[in-house]
């Protein structure tokens, strides 16, 4: 479940559940409710990285970007997380820190149908097409 992370991952991902941000505050209220019967983790260890939100049911890891996100650097490591993820079997799904502040219901809205869309989820580029960016 855990992918061979390593005690340090575990550390990071300890404290990043004793920091989290408004966003991650915000969505975290909503996920454990356990939507649709799907209980999810938060800060959850997989290999080198901690995913935000993670279902292992599901096998759906749910991140909250922020603006550093949305640097080309950034962005090109994100790309090769969500690579690796996907050589797991793990769909990443994505919503900016705006979403969640500002747009919440209907970005919960969208995170529903896409739950009970169920796996293989159809999550990548543009809302129009069930995706969270």
């Amino acid at each position: 479940m855990h992918n061979g992370a390593s005690s340090r991952v575990f550390k990071n991902a300890a404290k990043l559940r004793e920091s989290l941000t408004e966003s991650e505050i915000r969505l975290w209220e909503f996920l454990k409710t356990k939507p649709l019967g799907h209980k999810f983790r938060r800060q959850h260890p997989i290999a080198g990285y901690v995913l935000d939100f993670y279902c292992h049911k599901l096998r759906l890891s749910i991140e909250l970007d922020g603006g550093y996100h949305f640097s080309k650097e950034q962005r090109a490591k994100d790309a090769v997380r969500t690579s690796y993820l996907k050589e797991l079997g793990i769909s990443e799904l994505r919503f900016s820190n705006k979403q969640i502040l500002e747009d919440f219901e209907p970005t919960i809205v969208l995170l529903m149908t896409i739950l009970r869309e169920g796996p293989p989820f159809r999550v990548g580029a543009s809302a129009g097409d069930l995706t969270a960016r």
